[in-house]
């Protein structure tokens, strides 16, 4: 099990999409934290930087990392029926549930780089501007550790959850593009509609364990939307990976197990 793990992060490391995707969600997560940062204080969207909320809405802004971990998870997987790799790989390993393993283990792996690098981008610009301005950091040291390992657990079980979809749709594209849709446009609508069932929908968890008030990101699920509670911090891991399971013995028991062409 350790070789295919290894296997599989190989592939993750050596492929340019992956790298690709990074390179997005670390320029989207610069771009808007800096966009936020900079009208901080200026009309109601964003509170000053001097502030425990303004400073926690800026430096909770890398939800884009974890949105591009969904899509690398989904690559992960499907890439091996875009390229017709997938007969090789299940002939070197005959038990395909093992293989689909590997895949989620290595895609938790990089998606919680993802979920990383987007703290740390979004943290840099957030404190730089505080600095600017002459501000005392408002937020204490545990919690920006806590935001930190939300962000890993987020990026990694979102990716995880992609591994699953890519394996169900086989689809590289229809893949990526149903994640893109599902967080950007279906989680917003119905997080808009039904305040009180927000909190449960999985790209909603995943930001909430960043620390990411909801409605309150620069991108982000109900965007501006107020009302509702945010689930606690193991509420949404258990829910996520609960989801990402369910996938995973989804994808084993039919579209795994079918015939490769």
């Amino acid at each position: 099990m350790t070789g295919l793990i290894r296997a599989e992060w190989l592939k993750l490391r050596t492929t340019r999409l992956s790298y690709g995707l990074l390179a997005t969600a670390v320029g989207l997560t610069g771009l808007f934290t800096v966009l936020e940062a900079s009208r901080a204080g200026v009309g109601r969207p964003v509170p000053p930087l001097n502030t425990a909320s303004g400073l926690n809405t800026v430096i909770t802004g890398g939800v884009w990392g974890l949105l591009l971990a969904a899509v690398l998870g989904v690559t992960l997987s499907s890439g091996e029926f875009r390229h017709r790799t997938a007969t090789m790989t299940y002939l070197a390993s005959p038990h395909r549930g093992r293989v689909l393993a590997a895949k989620a283990a290595a895609g938790a792996l990089g998606g919680g780089i993802f979920g990383v690098v987007g703290y740390l981008i979004a943290l840099a610009a957030g404190l730089a501007f505080v600095a600017g301005h002459g501000y005392q950091v408002t937020v204490g040291d545990a919690t920006l550790a806590r935001y930190g390992i939300g962000h890993l657990l987020a990026g990694a079980l979102l990716a995880v959850i992609g591994v699953g979809v890519g394996s169900l749709v086989r689809s590289q594209i229809a893949g990526v593009i149903g994640v893109l849709v599902w967080a950007i446009v279906i989680e917003s609508v119905i997080g808009g509609l039904f305040t009180s069932v927000r909190p449960y929908l999985p790209y909603t968890a995943a930001t909430t364990l960043s620390g990411t008030a909801l409605g309150s990101a620069a991108f982000g699920p109900a965007h501006s939307v107020s009302g509702g509670s945010p689930l606690p911090f193991a509420a949404a891991v258990g829910l996520l990976a609960a989801l990402a399971a369910v996938l995973a013995v989804l994808a084993n028991r039919t579209t795994v197990r079918a015939d490769v062409t």
